[in-house]
C-alpha cells in the first residue's frame, strides 16, 4: 500500500508530531463521553441496564466511534485533540470505512496482545499508526498542519 497521498513524516514531520498522545487524550475524552451518554440511556432501561453496563458501553461506544468518525473523519475526542483519520489516499473516512476502523478498535480493546501490539506501533511507526491502521492503511493526523 502507497502513502503518495499523504504528508511524508520525514518531510513534514508537523502532520504527526505528537499524535499518540493526542489519540491517547481523545480516547479519555471519547470514553467519558460514551459513560455520560450510558447514564443519560440508564432510564431508559428501567435502570436494568445496569446489570449489562459493559455491554451497553460497548454498543453506545461503538455507535458513538462509527457516527462520529464517519461525519468528520475524527471522534469528539479527536476533534478537541485536533487531530482526524485520514485514508492511505488522503481521503476523509466514509461511513465503511469508519465502521471497519471502529470494528479493529473494538476487537483489538477486547485482545490485550492485539492492543499491546497495537500501542507499540504507535509509539514507533513513521506515521504513528495502530494496528487497525496499518491494516486499513490508514493515519491519524493533525488537523491544524494540513491547513
Amino acid at each position: 500500500m502507497t502513502f503518495s497521498a499523504l504528508p511524508d513524516p520525514h518531510l513534514q514531520p508537523e502532520f504527526y508530531a505528537d499524535v499518540p498522545t493526542k489519540r491517547l487524550l481523545a480516547f479519555v475524552v471519547d470514553t467519558l463521553v460514551i459513560v455520560a451518554m450510558c447514564l443519560l440511556v440508564l432510564p431508559f432501561t428501567a435502570f436494568t441496564g445496569v446489570f449489562f453496563f459493559p455491554f451497553l458501553m460497548l454498543v453506545v461506544g461503538f455507535a458513538y466511534r462509527v457516527a462520529t468518525i464517519a461525519n468528520r473523519s475524527a471522534t469528539w475526542g479527536m476533534r478537541l485533540m485536533a487531530i482526524e483519520f485520514r485514508t492511505h489516499e488522503g481521503r476523509t473516512f466514509d461511513l465503511g470505512t469508519a465502521f471497519l476502523h471502529t470494528l479493529g478498535f473494538t476487537v483489538s480493546m477486547g485482545v490485550f496482545v492485539a492492543q499491546a501490539i497495537s500501542i507499540v506501533l504507535m509509539l514507533t511507526s513513521e506515521r504513528g499508526q495502530g494496528l487497525t491502521d496499518m491494516v486499513l492503511g490508514s493515519v491519524a493526523l493533525n488537523r491544524q498542519a494540513r491547513r
